[in-house]
């Protein structure tokens, strides 16, 4: 594709699969992603926009009468917003050719039992919707409990998406467990270091480009199937040093500077360049994973700070969804 009139977002697509990191659909029609994902966050903020109000109200309407009339407006709301994650995946694949993430409460993070209950139940929703389960990936933190629910799921042919994923010991414990995609956190990286050092880092340089650089060529090296999909950008020059990844998804603002943007985009990532370089290989069991992960604080101290973050996000999900809940009944 000549330069000339190819923007870097199209040169990008090329490389890679661009999803796009929202849940805005407007957003999605304009870029044209192949996948979308979505997080507890982005639904919340989603779900306070007019324009999708019609469908957090028939969602709150339809958990209303499952619920009874004698159940509060609280409970109703717990309910609703497993329903409304779902909502909203079925409209973005009305839009996206590929797939959708819709992700586990983030409150079941370290149990393994409730996390495939509700994993489940998210796919039971999309099928009784007619949706077909190879559409939907299952989003669970990169907990060990997590990512040992995620190696249960993908044997019954649910597939999975790992996020909130910050270490290399995370990336080999879902590569075991042939867990079908992850998400490691570039940004979320780069904020710990910056704040860590003190340090501005610039392209390679960047600690979060970095790590994904080195899961990558990790993967790639031993054959892996496990997809990396790079997440949480900071800027385009996080994206532009990760050309090549299998996936990365990114919000509507930087897909906007991408798209604005000429010039050449070279592949910075790629099997063929992963396969000649000399890697160790690390054994990865609940052992290992735990004093790697103790060793790691950016990933312990980013792990647990997403957790949290993406527990209060559905913590105000459901105070919104009871507010309207009972403005629709007054």
């Amino acid at each position: 594709m000549s330069t000339s009139n190819a923007t870097i977002l199209e040169q990008l697509k090329q490389y890679t699969t661009v999803v796009a990191d929202t849940g805005d659909l407007q957003s999605m029609q304009k870029f044209k992603p192949t996948d979308a994902t979505t997080n507890p966050s982005l639904i919340t903020a989603a779900a306070g926009m007019p324009a999708y109000a019609s469908i957090v109200d028939g969602v709150l309407k339809q958990a209303k009468l499952d619920a009874g009339a004698s159940a509060s407006n609280e409970a109703v709301a717990a309910q609703a917003f497993k329903t409304l994650a779902v909502a909203f995946g079925r409209k973005i694949l009305e839009i996206v050719p590929g797939r959708v993430s819709t992700e586990v409460d983030a409150r079941l993070s370290y149990d393994t039992d409730k996390t495939l209950a509700e994993a489940r139940a998210i796919i039971k929703q999309y099928e009784a919707a007619g949706v077909d389960r190879k559409r939907v990936l299952i989003k669970i933190a990169s907990t060990w409990e997590g990512i040992k629910a995620a190696e249960a799921l993908e044997q019954e042919g649910i597939h999975c998406n790992l996020t909130l994923l910050f270490g290399l010991h995370q990336a080999i414990a879902c590569a075991e467990a042939k867990v079908t995609l992850i998400s490691p956190f570039v940004g979320r990286i780069l904020d710990w270091y910056k704040k860590d050092t003190g340090k501005d880092y610039v392209g390679a340089e960047d600690p979060g480009v970095q790590s994904v650089t080195t899961i990558y060529n990790y993967y790639k090296k031993f054959g892996y199937k496990t997809e990396v999909m790079g997440a949480s950008f900071r800027n385009t020059s996080e994206i532009k040093e990760l050309a090549g990844s299998d996936l990365l998804t990114i919000a509507p603002k930087l897909l906007e500077e991408l798209a604005n943007e000429q010039g050449v985009l070279p592949r910075k990532l790629d099997p063929a360049h992963a396969a000649k370089l000399t890697i160790e290989r690390i054994p990865m069991d609940k052992a290992a994973f735990d004093k790697m992960h103790v060793a790691d604080r950016m990933a312990h101290d980013k792990l647990k700070e997403g957790i949290e973050g993406f527990s209060k996000a559905l913590e105000e999900l459901e105070v919104l969804l009871a507010k309207r809940l009972k403005e629709l009944a007054a």
